[in-house]
């Protein structure tokens, strides 16, 4: 087998499976190990794939600004804020941060809701704002314009004196293994900060975030109360279960 059909075989196993391991690649190939972790090398270094310790992971969605974001899966992010419509309920302190997906899931809350909501993202307190019930507390901070949120030390010391009922957090990339994570340090610790003061953690993933990763780690997957996601395998599934999450999908 060539090395460009090897490295396709590569990319070709890691879409279906979601993770690849160097030592079981060289078998399956019947190649060396040292020949695989070449592969897997240049495959990262093309920006195909997210090399890891063991072997390698999907690259996942590329990260694209809010507005980009917005035209994306539309109709799989309308699916997926429905199904959390019913974890929501009225006195609730609830805390939102950035992401297409939330901002549906706002778009949607019934006008008659009664609660308090917490964000740091001025397009979901923009959402709100027929909604005469919902008290909105905006968080403020330095404006990250490629995700429409508000980041920095302004933004964490809010939230030090904050308690909430449930977080709704924007997931970028997500493993079971190795956690949730970002592409930005500032809004991984921020993302931080907001689970640490939460009771309930939900996360609402597009198939395509899952067994992904990102360069910066916001807490391990086992933090999330409820993952809501969409065409999901059941072996992919059960990883997610077996960490107590409560999986929708």
């Amino acid at each position: 087998m060539l090395k460009q059909e090897r490295q396709q075989k590569i990319v070709d196993i890691l879409n279906e499976e979601h993770k690849v391991i160097a030592s079981d690649l060289s078998k399956r190939l019947s190649v060396s190990e040292d020949t695989i972790r070449r592969d897997l090398k240049e495959l990262d270094n093309q920006g195909v794939i997210k090399r890891v310790h063991s072997g390698a992971l999907r690259k996942g969605p590329p990260v694209e600004d809010f507005s980009t974001r917005q035209g994306i899966y539309n109709e799989a992010k309308v699916n997926l804020a429905t199904r959390a419509l019913d974890l929501i309920k009225d006195e609730m302190v609830i805390l939102i941060d950035g992401g297409t997906t939330n901002l549906q899931l706002v778009h949607q809350l019934p006008l008659s809701l009664k609660g308090t909501v917490i964000t740091n993202s001025p397009p979901i307190a923009m959402a709100l704002s027929n909604h005469k019930n919902v008290e909105v507390i905006m968080i403020g901070g330095t404006l990250f314009k490629q995700s429409m949120v508000n980041l920095g030390i302004d933004t964490f010391e809010s939230l030090t004196t904050m308690r909430a009922d449930l977080y709704i957090m924007g997931i970028y990339k997500i493993d079971p293994e190795i956690g949730i994570s970002v592409p930005s340090l500032s809004e991984a610790l921020v993302k931080r900060k907001m689970a640490s003061i939460s009771t309930e953690i939900l996360g609402m993933v597009t198939s395509d975030k899952l067994d992904t990763i990102s360069n910066h780690i916001v807490c391990p997957t086992d933090h999330l109360t409820y993952l809501i996601t969409d065409q999901v395998k059941p072996e992919i599934k059960s990883l997610y279960e077996n960490q107590k999450i409560i999986v929708m999908d």
